[in-house]
């Protein structure tokens, strides 16, 4: 069950951040201040209601099946998931809360446009480090294959 539940946790917590980030980034673009509030009050609720436990299945899922495991792919994997998981404790979810706040209250000022800096720094980051994850987390289980080692010839 751990096999099939970890996966799927990480494809909908990434898609949430994917979802999250994107929605930002045109909004800001091309909506209202009240589009704005919108988004921010839809990712707070319920996106982050579908984010949370996804994420919470796939690092308890993960930490169950990496137990033991060695490698340089789990290694790696290792190394990112504190990263991912202080950024999103201490960076997106504070931001997200901030930001409907804020913006439900009509505060778009400077404040509100560095913590939705901050955010979407934040967001790129975990988006990377997550992708990345999904790719040797496929590359472990055989669903992708690593690239070939280039063989060097010598050509005179």
């Amino acid at each position: 069950m751990k096999t099939f539940i970890h996966p799927l946790g990480g494809v909908i917590a990434t898609l949430c951040i994917a979802t999250f980030f994107t929605s930002t980034v045109v909004v800001e673009l091309i909506g209202s201040h009240d589009a704005i509030a919108t988004v921010k009050g839809l990712i707070v609720m319920p996106g982050l209601f579908i984010l949370i436990p996804a994420i919470a299945a796939t690092g308890g899922t993960g930490f169950a099946l990496g137990k033991g495991r060695k490698g340089r792919l789990s290694e790696a994997k290792k190394k990112r998931m504190p990263i991912i998981g202080a950024n999103g404790v201490l960076v997106l979810l504070p931001a997200a809360i901030f930001l409907d706040q804020w913006a439900s209250a009509g505060a778009f000022d400077t404040k509100f446009y560095l913590v939705q800096g901050l955010e979407l720094i934040a967001g790129a980051v975990n988006l990377t480090l997550m992708g990345m994850n999904i790719r040797d987390g496929l590359k472990m289980t055989g669903r992708m294959r690593s690239k070939p080692k280039h063989l060097h010839t010598n050509r005179a």
